[in-house]
């Protein structure tokens, strides 16, 4: 990994733990550059991103996850970077495999790689109600876009400027962007694909599946996913 890859972290009150994520990506990748999307935190998340050497774009106000992706897409892209691997500000996302998924990236074997939990045995425990969902949108995701999906709902990814490009337009679905959008870009000829990577159980509250988000995420999906597929594809 050189200068031509970011690593962009969406972060929403992470004063806990942002500054050690980033200096463990610095270990990791110390010539990409880190970018935090600070969506309107109430705590000291920004400051201590920026002491620990990372571009913060602040939201005035908390917008959503989407919202923040879409906003460190955009500074991408702007500054001109050629790849771009994401990851969760709240520790559930093991830095150590960020040089694994660009590699597919980078190497040409696919524009888009998930890190998947599920590759490699199990994973930390996860509640039935969840691992329920996560089965059934994995079989979806999978019927889709013809091609084993084992953790689409994984916010750990990779991509190339082709993708970047293409998430930056208005049909990016900015409040839950998950197995929609692998939909969308199998739909517009993307290539995807999964990588093995550790992930850690998510805080009580957290994760944007948690408390009665899964309700709307379920209601979002089955209108979405069908949408995606009577859609005309965009052009790149």
């Amino acid at each position: 990994m050189g200068p031509d890859t970011a690593v962009l972290l969406p972060a929403y009150n992470e004063a806990d733990h942002i500054g050690n994520l980033l200096r463990r990506i610095r270990e990791i990748a110390p010539e990409s550059p880190c970018v935090v999307v600070d969506d309107g935190s109430t705590d000291h998340t920004a400051e201590l991103a920026r002491e620990a050497g990372a571009f913060v774009i602040s939201h005035p106000f908390n917008m959503g996850y989407g919202v923040a992706l879409q906003t460190g897409y955009k500074f991408v892209v702007r500054r001109g970077y050629s790849y771009l691997v994401q990851l969760d500000a709240d520790g559930q996302h093991d830095p150590r495999f960020i040089p694994v998924l660009w590699e597919r990236v980078a190497s040409g074997h696919c524009d888009l790689c998930i890190g998947s939990r599920f590759l490699e045995g199990e994973t930390y425990s996860i509640p039935f109600a969840r691992r329920a969902g996560m089965f059934l949108f994995r079989r979806i995701a999978s019927a889709l876009v013809r091609t084993t999906i084992t953790d689409p709902t994984s916010g750990y990814q990779a991509m190339n400027r082709r993708v970047l490009d293409f998430f930056i337009k208005d049909i990016y679905p900015t409040d839950y962007p998950d197995t929609d959008v692998l939909v969308m870009l199998y739909r517009n000829q993307f290539r995807i694909a999964e990588a093995p990577v550790i992930m850690h159980a998510a805080q009580p509250g957290k994760s944007i599946h948690s408390g009665l988000k899964p309700v709307y995420y379920l209601f979002k999906m089955a209108l979405d996913i069908p949408l995606n597929l009577i859609r005309r594809e965009e052009k790149q």
